[in-house]
């Protein structure tokens, strides 16, 4: 079995539905705290509710890519419209274990982890000592992270 951390938002419908469903879904062992959190991208659009969870799986990394896609879709999300645009539901594999991946459509860690605190922060809440494979501990990069951003979270 590999320790897992998956992404979870939303900023359209239930939102907070949406990420318990999915959590549910996906069978997780642990869920990060659900933080009300700006847009970050696309910045004018709904404020999104965000999540990490913990899960172990005996699934190959592209297999529980997989899995989140269905997940997605079986909670409403189209894919269509801007990206990191508005969405009932956002699945993202964060990291796989101690594996650095980079094959077309699957790059973990989560090429953007080390730039959001909206994925840190919980990351943090979960797993503090948690090492991401080539970048450091989380509670390293969140520290740097919010060393640069000046503004509210």
């Amino acid at each position: 079995m590999t320790r897992a951390f998956v992404g979870l938002g939303a900023n359209l419908g239930h939102r907070e539905k949406a990420i318990q469903d999915a959590a549910e879904l996906l069978a997780v062992r642990r869920l990060s705290t659900i933080r009300e959190t700006e847009p970050w991208g696309l910045t004018d659009q709904p404020r999104f509710l965000n999540a990490v969870a913990q899960l172990e799986t005996d699934r190959t990394p592209r297999e529980l890519l997989d899995r989140l896609l269905e997940v997605e879709r079986e909670l409403g999300r189209v894919r269509e419209g801007p990206r990191w645009g508005p969405r009932v539901i956002d699945l993202d594999l964060l990291l796989f274990g101690d594996r650095r991946i980079d094959e077309p459509g699957l790059q973990v860690p989560h090429p953007r982890l080390q730039e959001r605190l909206f994925v840190l922060e919980p990351l943090a809440e979960l797993a503090p000592n948690l090492v991401v494979p080539g970048l450091g501990s989380v509670s390293e990069l969140l520290s740097k992270l919010e060393s640069v951003h000046e503004s509210p979270r």
